[in-house]
Order: C-alpha cells, then sequence, then structure tokens
C-alpha cells in the first residue's frame, strides 16, 4: 500500500513520485481514496534506460534507410535501363516507318459545334437541274447526300415536320392535321429540341415560315421560335434571314433582348416552303417555281455568309432536306407521289456538309427524315437513349462512332 499526498478531480501525487520525469505509474486499482489508501503497482525507468532505447531506435532507423537507399538506387538503374531501350526502338521505328501524306483536309476537320438544319417544300434532284441552285448544288458536291430519303404518310406540312423533329412517324406523334388548332395543344412526345438540351444542354433557335407550325412551337428555356407565314405580307424568306441575323446580333451583344438564349445556338431551324407554293400554284415547270428556287437558295447563302462572318463556319455542319418534292407538296391539296415501294410514300432529298462529313459521297443505305434527329445529335458529339425512332446515318462521318457513345445508329 501507498500513501496518497492528494486526491483531487483524479489526479494522484504519492511520495515516491517526487522527480516525476524517473517514474512511470499504472494504477490498475483504487480502494477507497478518501481514507488516504491507494493500491497501484510502481515501475522504476532511469534516465539512463530512457537513454538506451532511444539509441537502440536510432539504429534501427540507420538500417532501415540503408536498406532503403539500396532500393531505389537499383530501381533508378532498371528505370534507366528501360528507358534507353524504348528510346532505341522508337528510333527505329521511325526511321523504317514511311509518312502519311495521304490525309485529306476534310479528315481533318474538327467535330461540328454547330448544326444548321434547312427544310424546304417542293425541292427535289429536279431542281438542280434548272441552274437555279448554285449554292445547294456546291452542298451536294462538297457533301454527302441521297435523293431518295422517304418522308411520312399523309404527305401534309404538319405532319410531316411533326416527324422531322420527333423522329416518329405519324402514327406515334399522332399529328394528323395540318392547321394550327390551339385546342389540341402541343404533341406529348418529346422532340430533338429536347434531346439536344437532356444530352449536352445546347439550344436551338426555330425559324418557321407557317402559321400551322405554331402547333409544334413548345416554348422551353432552351429555344427560342420566330414565325413568319402567309398571314403576314412581308413574310419572304429574305424577311426570315433578316429575322435570323437580327437574332443573332441580339444573341452575341449579351444583353439578352428577352429571348430565352443569349448566345449563339447550336442548332439552328430554317423552313423554306416557298418552292412547294410556288409549285403548286403555277406549276413545277413555271418562271414562278424558278424565281423560288433562286430565292430559297439565295436565303441559304446568306445564312452560311452569316456563320462565315462570325467565324463558326468551320466548326459547322449544315444538313437539308425537305417535307416534299416538287412532284409530291406538302400540302392538304397535293397527291403524294408513289415511292420505291409503291405505297405512295414521298422521296425527299437529304443532304450533309460541312465538319467532320464526307465530301463527294452517295449515301447508299435506306435514309429517313426520322433519322435526321440523331444525326443531329451525333454531329454534335451526343447521344439520346431513348425511344424514338431516329437513328445517326453514320454513313456520312469521316470519323468513325465513338466507342462511349450508345446504341442507335444506323449504318452500313
Amino acid at each position: 500500500m501507498l500513501e496518497v499526498i492528494s486526491y483531487r478531480h483524479g489526479v494522484l501525487l504519492l511520495p515516491e513520485m517526487q522527480g516525476a520525469a524517473q517514474w512511470n505509474v499504472r494504477f490498475w486499482a483504487v480502494d477507497r481514496p478518501e481514507n488516504g489508501v491507494l493500491r497501484c503497482s510502481i515501475m522504476r525507468s532511469t534516465r539512463e534506460r530512457r537513454f538506451k532505447a532511444r539509441q537502440n531506435m536510432m539504429a534501427s532507423v540507420r538500417e532501415g534507410f540503408k536498406r532503403f537507399s539500396m532500393i531505389v538506387a537499383g530501381l533508378a538503374f532498371a528505370t534507366l535501363a528501360v528507358g534507353n531501350a524504348s528510346q532505341a526502338v522508337a528510333k527505329a521505328k521511325s526511321n523504317s516507318a514511311q509518312p502519311n501524306k495521304s490525309a485529306s483536309p476534310t479528315a481533318q476537320r474538327e467535330q461540328a459545334e454547330y448544326v444548321i438544319l434547312i427544310v424546304f417544300e417542293g425541292v427535289g434532284q429536279e431542281a438542280l437541274r434548272t441552274g437555279a441552285m448554285p449554292v445547294l448544288s456546291g452542298l451536294v458536291k462538297e457533301g454527302s447526300v441521297t435523293w431518295s430519303a422517304t418522308a411520312v404518310t399523309p404527305p401534309l406540312r404538319l405532319p410531316t415536320m411533326a416527324s422531322l423533329l420527333t423522329g416518329m412517324p405519324v402514327e406515334k406523334h399522332g399529328v394528323t392535321w395540318d392547321s394550327f388548332d390551339f385546342i389540341r395543344g402541343y404533341p406529348r412526345p418529346p422532340t430533338v429540341f429536347d434531346y439536344l438540351d437532356l444530352s449536352g444542354g445546347r439550344d436551338s433557335a426555330i425559324f418557321f415560315m407557317d402559321e400551322s407550325l405554331y402547333q409544334l412551337a413548345k416554348p422551353e428555356p432552351y429555344t427560342d421560335y420566330q414565325m413568319c407565314g402567309p398571314l403576314k405580307p412581308e413574310c419572304s424568306p429574305a424577311t426570315v434571314v433578316q429575322y435570323i441575323r437580327d437574332y443573332f446580333r441580339k444573341a452575341t451583344s449579351g444583353h439578352g433582348y428577352g429571348h430565352a438564349i443569349l448566345s449563339l445556338p447550336h442548332f439552328l431551324v430554317v423552313h423554306l416552303p416557298e418552292p412547294g407554293r410556288a409549285g403548286l400554284a403555277n406549276g413545277w415547270g413555271s418562271r414562278a417555281y424558278r424565281d423560288a428556287l433562286r430565292t430559297v437558295d439565295r436565303a441559304v447563302g446568306s445564312i452560311l455568309d452569316l456563320y462565315r462572318e462570325l467565324g463558326i463556319l468551320k466548326q459547322t455542319t449544315v444538313i437539308v432536306t425537305a417535307l416534299s418534292g416538287a412532284a409530291s407538296p406538302a400540302s392538304s391539296n397535293g397527291a403524294a407521289k408513289p415511292g420505291a415501294d409503291g405505297a405512295g410514300v414521298p422521296h425527299v432529298p437529304w443532304i450533309a456538309w460541312g465538319a467532320g462529313i464526307k465530301a463527294g459521297h452517295a449515301i447508299k443505305q435506306p435514309v429517313s427524315i426520322l433519322d435526321t434527329g440523331a444525326t443531329v445529335l451525333r454531329t454534335l458529339g451526343l447521344d439520346t437513349y431513348t425511344e424514338w425512332e431516329s437513328h445517326a446515318v453514320e454513313e456520312i462521318f469521316n470519323a468513325p462512332r465513338p466507342a462511349d457513345m450508345g446504341a442507335g445508329s444506323k449504318g452500313p
């Protein structure tokens, strides 16, 4: 038993603990400390024993450091040897390899950051034979093209545009009428604009030239719509081009002007139906029809000039298609010319040109206007995992589809 000098707040002080630096006290039981009695075990630890322990520890450290230094030296020598061997192999390969000088400038084009979708009416391959569309002829020559892409039935403006934007046939998106009907509301299926925002936060600007397409102008924070139709006497392709110029000027100003998009849109849709209207009203061989072809061709050229002025044309892909060909105008009064399957499905042009697109390529695989939406996403390096029936036309691209992009492509 040892006498406790004091016991306050758990602190014990014993007579033998004078010079506490020399003692290590292990308390294993306390018996009635109020009586001044404490049972404990005391182990004496002198400064000499501490010094010896410190010496042993330092010796162990020195031995470990010596072994570590030897290991590091061995690894450094091995790394140097491997590096010299790798340099020798690389030098040998460079001496024997032949430089690849055949890479075409087209193959080196970067991936598109912007897409323009031009949607004609009443334009087919025969329109180029008139000589009235030099801009479109240039896109055909320098891009990828098919003149037998399938549209939809019924061959009407509103149902066909709905299929183009939703990637669904008419029986699935349900838009079977051909005039704006406020009571029916907007189509329920998502559109390519929704997928662009969902997959990559891309914005869209849409310029329609018929009031019936109000049915598809569902307001979203990532879309801006402008309408210019027959109800406005001043409406023309030139007017639409001016709208686009004004819109781009405001989008790049930094002020917004009340638009949903405060920068250049990644996806621009331009509807140009004048040839179809002129052909239906005056005949497909009339002067009015040829003038309409020239007018929309100049409009396309002006849009390309705008992108060139902004310095983004080299990062842009242009897709051109039509809601109807010259022999099957997209109008409620027009009859569809039988397609290759004899089922009355119109055939329309489908052209791709610009960044990442093969030049001078004739598309061999079947193409539908339903494939336009997925091809737009593929062009921008995006992908979706949806139930729509739109598939990217892989054949038109210079570079193969990245491995990390999901399914949903249409290719050979």
